[in-house]
């Protein structure tokens, strides 16, 4: 929120960015860990108050605790392997299964059951000293002692509250990436400790190989009842195959290569071996045939066939004739065909003609007696394979639901040797007896508590007291309101930030304080008028007000400082009181205020009977003059912008002490006559939300604001390094010192 509004008097504009680029400029905020820094050393009693409390309430505890002993027992749980046997399981493999086991038995280390069974084998369930070391008191009958010993009717009660109290003091740790797991057990009591660790990865053990026997058992029982109950089915599926195959002359033999192992039977049929023998007689016969045709129609007829060329005693006549018709033609060059040799060779010609026709004949005769037996065996062969192919159709036709027999005596054989299978390995594994649960080291008897430790406990209680420190830290600088430093000024409010002014020790007077040039608060106050003079164009505004929230800020002091650090600087200066309410300056100049502004603002004008001098702060005065009915109605005329009007024209500057602006009209009606307002803020003292409500009433009357001044500051309280030890309070130190 902007409260610097435009200068009513009037102004250059040099002067309204001069005061715009001050009240305007970002503050330089702290970072975020010196503002812990801050709030941690601001509130530091509280927080070592929170950590010494907690620190004295863990010592306590610590103290009146009873010391517990844990005792640790290491186990190896292995992975069981899915396959004892070659037989081929159904589970599935990998990392998601392992940790799903792994899972599962964590799970069985602290189940209800083992727990009970920790506590009936180690008698605890019959113990009162047992219930009464955990604290266990019961008012129900079974836990009522009757001779030193509990009744039997509440055993099982017992049972249950007994594996109840061991959980409660059990833990399960698995070894990370390992197949170890510690069992420990804590009871006020070492040696209980160990002998329930140990009792407990051995029923742990036990439970384990029982389990197995049990599942194994079970398993060799049921797969006995289904291995009797299929021998019956494949009994009855064989004597219904043997009794259709009867009825209809159905006779298979087993196919080569087929055994008993075979998962089925494979058979072949009479007809169908005849069928398929025949058959491929008949293709032989068919070759034959087509090779006889062949041969019968190149020729069988003429005698000219290949056959008869390739027939070596047909071949040897036509050479002896060749050879004879040779010797005939040389005679005939000599002789005429009477010729008696000629003729006896033409003889012998023509009988080798007729045995070479002779010869031919009867080849040409074999050829087709071939062809013809030929024709008519392949001719049978197709009559008989015709009337096999028929009984084949016909063994096929009733074959069907021998098939269907035959499948159903197949599958329930298949399925009686593989439980017959299963049933022998069950067999075998549940013989073999390995445990997958080791003891790595059993548990020894603990020698020193494990609890409590006095210095673990005394650290947790220094981290919780330094943590509740801090919260109540934040919570209470949340609540805190005040301002701390002069930086909050410009944070909180948005103001630009004139000075910080210290606190005046309490064995001296600010007046005082004033009149020694050298003392802190003066050079507080001259920093702070330097700054006011780079608010205006014309540097110090000439007429300006002195306000604050409430009544006790310091806005007086802070008045009649500014006023002297302008009389001092050559200044004719003039302070007003403007408060008629609470009037102040009077007390300073040691007059009284019988006369003053209120008389002016009533209608006198006799100017300078209202005026006394402040011969050591070297400028005049106005007191507020008598106290009127209502001071409000008086500022409402135009009076009091005549009397800073007529004040100017005697002094270069007005400075106005206003009254305060919350529940009062006054201050909002002088800043608006006035060219500014400087504003007081108390330091540890007033609520940032009360001095935004002022400024905004400010705001609302087009007041223009220089700036805030942090009255009352101690530099002790603060923790970004402001202070005064320099300068004339150095010098006066060791001035004083020699």
């Amino acid at each position: 929120m902007n409260l610097v509004t435009s200068n009513p008097l009037g102004g250059s504009d040099n002067s309204s960015r001069l005061s715009a680029d001050l009240q305007g400029a970002e503050p330089d905020r702290p970072s975020i860990l010196r503002q812990y820094l801050r709030i941690a050393l601001r509130w530091r009693y509280v927080i070592i108050g929170a950590v010494i409390g907690c620190v004295l309430i863990g010592l306590i505890a610590t103290l009146l605790t009873t010391p517990k002993y844990t005792a640790t027992a290491t186990v190896e749980i292995a992975r069981e392997a899915s396959k004892v046997t070659d037989f081929q399981g159904v589970e599935r493999e990998g990392s998601t299964l392992d940790q799903e086991f792994y899972q599962t038995q964590y799970g069985l280390l602290k189940s209800r059951a083992l727990s009970e069974r920790v506590a009936t084998q180690l008698r605890f369930v019959d113990d009162p000293k047992f219930f009464e070391l955990f604290g266990h008191s019961s008012k129900e009958q079974a836990f009522q002692i009757v001779n030193g010993r509990f009744p039997a009717a509440g055993r099982a009660e017992r049972q249950r509250v007994a594996g109840e109290i061991l959980l409660r003091n059990l833990s399960i740790n698995p070894t990370r990436m390992s197949r170890l797991v510690d069992v420990a057990f804590t009871s006020p009591d070492s040696a209980l400790s160990a002998r329930v660790a140990n009792a407990w990865a051995d029923s742990f053990i036990q439970i384990n190989l029982e389990r197995k026997v049990q599942a194994t058992s079970y398993g060799r029982n049921l797969l006995q009842r289904q291995l009797a109950l299929q021998k019956e089915r494949l009994d009855e599926s064989q004597r219904q195959l043997v009794a259709y195959a009867s009825a209809q002359e159905i006779i298979n033999l087993p196919a080569q290569g087929s055994g008993s192992s075979g998962a089925t039977t494979s058979e072949r049929s009479i007809v169908a071996d005849d069928l398929a023998a025949l058959n491929a007689v008949l293709s032989q016969a068919t070759a034959d045939r087509i090779q006889a045709e062949a041969r019968y129609q190149q020729g069988g007829r003429s005698g000219a066939s290949t056959e008869a060329l390739r027939n070596p005693a047909i071949n040897s006549l036509r050479q002896r004739r060749a050879e004879l018709a040779a010797d005939y033609q040389r005679l005939m060059v000599q002789f005429e065909p009477a010729y008696p040799a000629a003729r006896a060779i033409q003889s012998q010609i023509d009988q080798l003609d007729r045995s070479i026709a002779r010869e031919e004949g009867r080849v040409s005769g074999s050829i087709v007696a071939e062809y013809n037996e030929a024709r008519q065996r392949e001719s049978a062969l197709q009559q008989r394979v015709n009337q096999l192919k028929a009984s084949y159709l016909d063994n096929r036709r009733r074959s069907i639901q021998y098939n269907i027999y035959q499948q159903e005596v197949d599958t329930n054989r298949a399925l009686y040797d593989g439980l017959l299978q299963r049933f022998k390995e069950i067999g075998i594994a549940g013989g073999v007896g390995v445990n997958n649960v080791s003891v790595v080291d059993p548990a020894e008897e603990p020698q020193s508590p494990s609890s409590p430790l006095l210095l673990i406990n005394l650290i947790v209680s220094v981290l919780v007291g330094l943590g509740l420190g801090a919260l109540a830290a934040f919570a209470l600088e949340q609540m805190d309101e005040a301002f701390a430093d002069p930086a909050e000024v410009e944070r909180r409010l948005g103001l630009p930030l004139l000075g910080s002014v210290p606190k005046v020790d309490d064995k001296t007077s600010p007046y005082n304080e004033l009149l020694d040039r050298k003392s802190d608060l003066v050079d507080s106050y001259l920093a702070i008028n330097t700054n006011l003079g780079f608010t205006t164009e014309h540097g110090v505004p000439r007429t300006f007000s002195v306000t604050s929230t409430r009544p006790a800020e310091g806005k007086s002091i802070t008045s009649l400082a500014l006023a002297t650090m302008l009389a001092r600087a050559g200044k004719r200066v003039i302070l007003v009181d403007g408060d008629m309410r609470s009037p102040s300056i009077h007390h300073l100049g040691g007059v009284s205020h019988d006369r003053g502004l209120s008389n002016f603002l009533a209608g006198d004008d006799a100017l300078d009977a209202l005026l006394f001098p402040m011969n050591d702060l070297g400028f005049d005065a106005m007191s507020a003059g008598p106290i009127p009915p209502n001071a409000a109605e008086l500022l409402t005329g135009n009076r009091l912008s005549v009397l800073l009007d007529r004040l100017l024209e005697r002094y270069d500057h007005v400075v106005v002490d206003s009254p305060p602006v919350m529940g009062l009209a006054d201050a909002p009606l002088i800043a608006n006559r006035v060219e500014g307002v400087v504003y007081a803020v108390e330091s540890h003292g007033i609520r940032a939300t009360l001095v935004k409500t002022a400024l905004a009433r400010l705001s609302s009357a087009n007041a223009r604001i220089f700036g805030g001044i942090l009255t009352k500051f101690e530099a002790r309280k603060s923790h970004y390094g402001y202070g005064y030890d320099y300068g004339y309070g150095y010098g006066r130190d060791k001035e004083a010192k020699d």
